[in-house]
């Protein structure tokens, strides 16, 4: 019968694939879904005697400069790899929201393989023989620091307080000491995690990463 009512509304499929879009699009999933992958692919390389040449970091850094990347990504475990991405998801969704991927990417990236690198050099330098290190929270740890650093309140007090830079330095080292004796497990890789931290106060302090 003409104009009668079917009680169906017209379908939108649009509307899903728009959700599902900005979804992958979102640099969170993304992080962590080359977490995933790459982490797989380090286990899967284990019994192969390939983990240490394709994903570990370690000295001399020249010998296999690739893992300068690829060791960010990658995790000892399953456990490891949660306690990271659980970070990256908590941390990293308040920091993408006010960035854009490139810069989130950028950021997490530099963070991870300037924090990986100090790790390394700084116990070769010390004469510790170590096997290498891997996993993300030298980034996690700058996402952190980030979102510390650059919200409203802490940028507020900081103005107001017109600290020297002299003190303003001491203030940041004190910091990212006590975000990296707080939140690391023992055993874990302490000069990561402190250069993440701090580099990641700087860049919130600065806002590097808001648009």
């Amino acid at each position: 019968m003409s104009g009668e009512w079917s009680g169906f509304e017209e379908s939108h499929p649009g509307a899903d694939e728009t959700l599902v879009g900005a979804v992958l699009r979102n640099p969170v999933v993304q992080t962590l879904a080359v977490m995933v992958v790459v982490s797989v692919a380090t286990w899967a390389s284990t019994p192969f005697g390939l983990r240490r040449e394709f994903f570990v970091l370690s000295a001399p850094l020249a010998d296999n400069p690739w893992t300068l990347v690829t060791s960010i990504y990658a995790h000892a475990g399953l456990g490891h790899l949660a306690s990271n991405a659980v970070m990256v998801l908590i941390f990293g969704s308040i920091v993408a929201l006010a960035s854009t991927p490139l810069r989130f990417h950028l950021f997490f990236l530099v963070t991870g393989v300037v924090a990986g690198s100090v790790q390394i050099v700084s116990m070769s330098f010390r004469g510790y023989v170590i096997a290498g290190t891997l996993g993300s929270s030298g980034a996690t740890f700058g996402l952190m620091g980030y979102v510390l650093a650059s919200n409203l309140f802490s940028k507020y007090v900081l103005d107001r307080l017109g600290l020297p830079m002299w003190l303003g330095i001491l203030a940041l080292l004190g910091a990212s000491a006590l975000l990296t004796s707080s939140y690391s497990a023992p055993g874990s890789a302490l000069y990561t995690h402190f250069t993440g931290a701090l580099l990641g106060l700087i860049a919130g302090r600065l806002r590097l990463l808001h648009k």
